[in-house]
């Protein structure tokens, strides 16, 4: 997530200096060959392309929108995920109780390990749902972000860790082994009824962060708007030079440059925020957050040795 007001010219370039190249090129060729050549039949009618301008205007904000619909909804998703994770930690630790008989430590290794492994979940749903490890261009400098599934290794045993991995979907098993913890304590005595009730509630809410998680990964942005807002973009960029070449002359270049750069960043602009878990900097910071939650979890069992806060990189946040 990019977080500084402003944003570096290097970093909007990396995505656009191929077509701002071509707008380039073609604005110096329309302007050699009407002026130079003296080419007369190269003019294209200015309301023409004022109409077209308007049009795709509209077009490209109601994509935009749209995709930040998506990327919003992302963000709301895993801030909930903190919400309950907190919640997850306060009712493991308070609503659990230690029966008589029981050897002295076996709870609150319980405890321990129920939270240890909900951190790993987080964990384990963040690398699932960006799919890849990442490398980033930023400012013209390539940042690696960590999202390899041996970020969960420190969070379970290692026969666990090794069982989970061999899963088509980690973070869903890991869920899985949670309820079965559940149970075991209810059976046990640490739980009693309602209280079981409680915790398995709270441990759907974290499927259905998953899933929801999952239907915006899994659901493609529409391609009809991505297609055809690049087409629509590639023509109008096309045909600026030739509206203003006539009445302009040399200063067509800039002018059509200025034109076309700024309806290819309101392009970019929907293109890079309609996919939120690509692990890209303008995507929702997953990785932030996760840290969020071990810290949270961690501090809740007392531990002092606590992960730091992911720092930005050139203004990003991943």
């Amino acid at each position: 997530m990019i977080v500084n007001r402003n944003l570096k010219f290097g970093q909007v370039l990396f995505y656009t200096w191929k077509s701002i190249l071509y707008y380039a090129v073609l604005s110096v060729l329309v302007y050699f060959l009407h002026h130079e050549l003296e080419i007369d039949d190269l003019s294209v009618p200015f309301n023409a392309v004022a109409l077209l301008s308007t049009a795709l205007a509209i077009f490209l904000g109601f994509k935009n929108n749209s995709a930040y619909d998506r990327w919003w909804e992302a963000r709301k998703i895993w801030g909930l995920l903190v919400n309950y994770s907190r919640a997850w930690g306060r009712e493991i630790l308070t609503l659990s109780f230690a029966v008589e008989g029981d050897p002295s430590g076996e709870l609150d290794a319980w405890r321990h390990r129920l939270i240890y492994r909900h951190i790993a979940f987080v964990h384990a749903l963040r690398v699932f749902l960006r799919g890849r490890h990442e490398y980033n261009n930023i400012d013209e400098q390539w940042i690696e972000t960590s999202n390899t599934y041996d970020d969960i290794r420190p969070f379970l045993s290692a026969a666990e860790a090794e069982e989970v991995l061999s899963k088509e979907n980690p973070p869903n098993y890991l869920l899985m082994i949670q309820g079965r913890e559940l149970l075991e304590a209810h059976r046990r005595g640490w739980l009693s009824d309602y209280r079981f009730v409680q915790l398995s509630q709270t441990l759907t809410e974290f499927n259905n962060h998953q899933g929801k998680s999952e239907r915006i990964k899994n659901t493609p942005f529409p391609r009809a708007y991505s297609f055809f807002s690049r087409v629509f973009v590639f023509l109008h960029g096309t045909l600026v030079p030739f509206a203003f070449v006539e009445v302009l002359g040399i200063f067509n270049i800039p002018l059509a440059l200025l034109i076309n750069f700024i309806f290819l960043s309101l392009d970019q602009i929907g293109e890079r925020t309609e996919d939120p878990f690509e692990n890209r900097p303008s995507d929702t910071p997953l990785t932030s957050i996760s840290v969020t939650i071990e810290q949270n979890l961690k501090e809740m069992l007392d531990e002092t040795d606590l992960p730091q806060k992911t720092e930005k990189i050139h203004g990003v946040i991943f």
